[in-house]
């Protein structure tokens, strides 16, 4: 059962990026495996929830400025046709610095055979740690670009309250 979904999942996986410098993750093709009111929680538990494909792009692109060398990286997986659960040890570059990160990320299949609802159970206080910021930062995101010089975050306000990357 679910050897279909599995393979979906797979694709979905492999769409964001091989974790080499060139690799950058395939919008349009993990869009195109996505319900259009798809949702996708960040992180579990806690973590915001982002909700339709135009949310999604932004979310996606959002991350783009901030990490690279994506590779999601399966460890086990199970599925029936409605749901896959995938346990992952992935690794990317966040803000300049590696951040392998464990996870079970769990897909919901709708009717069509697409992505419905997506969450990613993960300890974030590890992945923030190993970024070098809080969680704040990893929910909001950071007006921020990569130089030859090194990163540049601009100060923001989220909810009455302002962040910055403290090694700054």
């Amino acid at each position: 059962m679910g050897q279909k979904q599995e393979d979906f999942v797979r694709s979905f996986c492999d769409a964001w990026g091989d974790g080499s410098d060139a690799s950058r993750p395939d919008v349009e093709k993990i869009l195109s495996l996505m319900a259009e009111d798809a949702e996708w929680q960040l992180w579990v538990p806690g973590g915001p929830v982002i909700k339709g494909k135009a949310a999604l792009r932004e979310e996606i692109q959002r991350q783009m400025g901030f990490a690279t060398n994506n590779k999601c990286n399966e460890v086990n997986i199970v599925s029936n046709d409605r749901m896959v659960m995938q346990e992952r040890s992935d690794t990317a570059i966040m803000l300049g610095r590696p951040c392998p990160h464990q996870m079970v990320a769990i897909y919901e299949f709708n009717d069509e055979g697409l992505i419905s609802r997506w969450r990613e159970y993960l300890d974030m206080a590890d992945l923030t740690r190993k970024m070098g910021v809080d969680e704040l930062f990893a929910a909001e995101g950071a007006a921020s670009t990569w130089s030859g010089q090194g990163l540049e975050i601009s100060k923001r306000t989220i909810d009455g309250r302002s962040w910055h990357d403290p090694r700054l």
